[in-house]
């Protein structure tokens, strides 16, 4: 890779289109000196961004800089010639630090990305994949400077960066002098300080499940879901500071993300049904129904043989402590916990993928956890070919009987190869097919690809969880292990028949990605929800009675007459008859099966009321009553802050892990930013 070639350059920063950039990321992992070069630019580029996006916002420079932004030939003649004459430097003193890096012979593809520790199990001869080499020599005295490049010329004084650096004014920023030393960690969190005007974080938009007239629509039909990345990606907002966009709340997986206390299963089948009602906290004349799902409880020295493998993005955007770091830290955290039953392999990939540790068992930790030590960050993203090469190895070692798993660790940042969403959907989706299941972990702010990791995890047979800290990777990983990794059913589906008799409406609260057909429930081709070993799953519906003083539904506008039909469903004299206000029918696969099985229960309401409800019901109540507040949906009622924080309180219970405290004082942060 010729390092002056212009299109370099032009790939850093992102100009380049199929099928040119592709080559050039090839090219680019080949070259360590190209790498760098890219990285630097990538990092100049955020850090000339970031510098505009404060100018636009307004900030003023201090009183005794001239500032020559009211100046018309500043703006037309000055000022383009300045910049250019900046880059032009900067480039310059960049290739000149470049040219003073002795070169490195690369004999593989990403050998700079993953150094390999010097003795590792004997590689698999498996065709088509790039192979790491068995000895990586040693790293040349003279080390690659990595000072960023406005620290260039500035020898002996560790990493610098300007106090100009969230100035107004370009000009002022420039001129400051580079003196005051800081730290690596300090240098690159100024560079790539996240914002608001450069965020390309993406979730999927959410219309909210409306109220449905039970008459013309007594079934409701939607696959279970046990991810909780929204609640801790949720949280991660609060904690910055600022509240969540309205369509990264997903009330479902906020309400999943605890456990809640149900029974196991009594019956010889892999998960237990409970179902209660209650009176609608935030609006008393409705009633809330609560479906519990329990799936039996699995001990660790019961759980099977496991073939893992890591898949981990090690692309330049993984670089931050919050990335590929924290990843690293988590896969610790799950291969300690590893016997030498289970096999555990690590595939990497950037702008192309390779294999760091063949599958190893899990008593050779000392291996496992130096191949994952020596993972660096660096180039672009091509997902959909590590994608390929994970199934590959995981089907290469597959253990009948036992888990078989893809670990995704990634911002979901797909840039080369396969970047397509559908595409890479597709691909998952036939990879499902071996018996392989998937879990995606995310990590990262302002580059999160929120839809992309949640789409793939679903068509995965898997669950997708985020990491915002070292905590929730030890709640996910360690805590609830066999949750995460050993799945008892699969294609698990829910149908509520609502009695007319007894209901007028109903409203599904979340689920909104995981609505079915009704003629999806009996149609085992349909793919739906699986259940970990141990996993709750709740799911609550605000019903409406017959007679109560408010239907939302009877507001929405009537169909015509139909021509060919009577617009009306005739009651049948069951229903008439009937004191039951719902029966909800499941159907699941065993987690080797094809064929699924039906589960039936049916609920009477009693009318109980919200203050002497459970208090795992309360608690749900107030998580839920939190994500329409964070989502300012037209369905919160009359709940606020203040009622979460009473019902949340009331329903904390025992609270071992302290995880119902930490969502009452995530309650308290997010009520003090609203006032704010």
């Amino acid at each position: 890779m010729n390092i002056d070639d212009p299109k370099l350059t032009a790939f850093a920063l992102d100009e380049l289109d199929e099928p040119e950039k592709s080559r050039i990321a090839r090219a680019v992992t080949e070259s360590p000196e190209a790498q760098r070069l890219v990285n630097e630019t990538r990092e100049l580029s955020a850090a000339l961004k970031n510098e505009f996006a404060s100018e636009l916002k307004g900030e003023k420079a201090p009183a005794n800089v001239i500032d020559f932004r009211d100046d018309p030939w500043f703006w037309s003649i000055g000022r383009p010639l300045a910049l250019a004459a900046v880059l032009a430097l900067l480039a310059l003193i960049s290739s000149v630090a470049v040219f003073s890096f002795r070169r490195e012979s690369v004999r593989f593809a990403q050998a700079e990305a993953i150094r390999l520790p010097s003795v590792q199990p004997k590689l698999p001869d498996v065709e088509g994949e790039i192979q790491a080499p068995m000895e990586v020599p040693p790293r040349p005295a003279t080390t690659p400077s990595s000072k960023l490049p406005l620290a260039a010329g500035v020898p002996g004084q560790g990493y610098m960066i300007g106090r100009a650096a969230k100035s107004s004014s370009v000009g002022y920023a420039l001129n400051k002098t580079l003196t005051q030393p800081v730290s690596r960690e300090e240098a690159l969190r100024g560079i790539r300080e996240p914002s608001g005007d450069f965020n390309t974080a993406t979730y999927d938009h959410i219309g909210e499940n409306p109220f449905v007239d039970a008459k013309g629509n007594p079934l409701s039909t939607f696959s279970i879901d046990v991810d909780t990345a929204s609640y801790s990606n949720v949280r991660r907002f609060i904690n910055e500071g600022s509240l969540p966009p309205k369509d990264a709340v997903r009330v479902e997986e906020m309400i999943n993300y605890f456990t809640y206390d149900y029974p196991q299963p009594s019956d010889g089948r892999p998960f237990a049904v409970h179902l209660d009602v209650t009176s609608c906290p935030w609006e008393t004349s409705h009633r809330l129904v609560r479906i519990g799902l329990k799936g039996k409880e699995i001990a660790t020295d019961k759980r099977g043989p496991s073939n893992l493998v890591f898949l981990l993005d090690v692309s330049g955007s993984m670089t931050p402590p919050e990335r590929l770091p924290l990843v690293k830290q988590a896969m610790r955290l799950l291969v300690e916990k590893l016997t030498e039953n289970d096999r555990v392999a690590i595939v990497v990939y950037a702008g192309a993928s390779g294999l760091a540790l063949p599958s190893t068992t899990g008593d050779h930790k000392e291996h496992i956890l130096e191949a994952l030590e020596n993972l660096q960050a660096g180039g672009s993203t091509n997902g959909a070919e590590g994608i390929q090469l994970a199934y590959k190895i995981a089907a290469d070692n597959f253990i009948k009987g036992g888990v078989n798993r893809v670990i995704l660790a990634t911002d979901g940042d797909f840039n080369v190869g396969v970047t397509s969403q559908g595409d890479l959907i597709r691909l998952i989706e036939e990879r499902a097919k071996t018996g392989v299941f998937l879990s995606v972990l995310g990590v990262g702010t302002d580059n999160l690809k929120d839809s992309t990791m949640q789409k793939l995890a679903d068509k995965g047979n898997g669950n997708y969880a985020y990491l915002d800290s070292l905590d929730e990777a030890r709640k996910v990983l360690v805590q609830q292990m066999n949750g995460t990794l050993v799945t008892i059913a699969k294609d698990v589906k829910v149908q509520v028949e609502f009695n007319p008799s007894r209901v007028a409406s109903y409203r599904l609260i979340g689920y909104e990605k995981r609505m079915l057909r009704k003629e999806d429930f009996n149609n085992d081709k349909v793919d739906a929800g699986e259940i970990g070993a141990g996993h709750t799953v709740t799911a609550l519906y605000e019903v409406v009675p017959v007679g109560a003083s408010t239907n939302p539904a009877a507001s929405v506008p009537p169909v015509d007459q139909l021509k060919y039909s009577s617009n009306e469903t005739p009651t049948s004299a069951q229903s008439t008859s009937s004191n039951e206000m719902l029966t909800v029918k499941l159907r699941y696969k065993k987690a080797d099966g094809d064929k699924s099985e039906l589960v039936e229960r049916a609920l009477t309401d009693t009318d109980g009321k919200f203050e002497n409800a459970p208090a795992d019901l309360k608690f749900a109540a107030a998580v839920a009553e939190f994500g329409m507040i964070l989502r300012d949906s037209e369905y919160k009622g009359n709940g606020t802050f203040a009622t979460v924080l009473e019902w949340a309180e009331e329903g904390k219970g025992t609270d071992a892990n302290g995880y119902r405290s930490g969502f009452i004082e995530l309650v308290r942060k997010a009520q003090a930013l609203k006032r704010g």
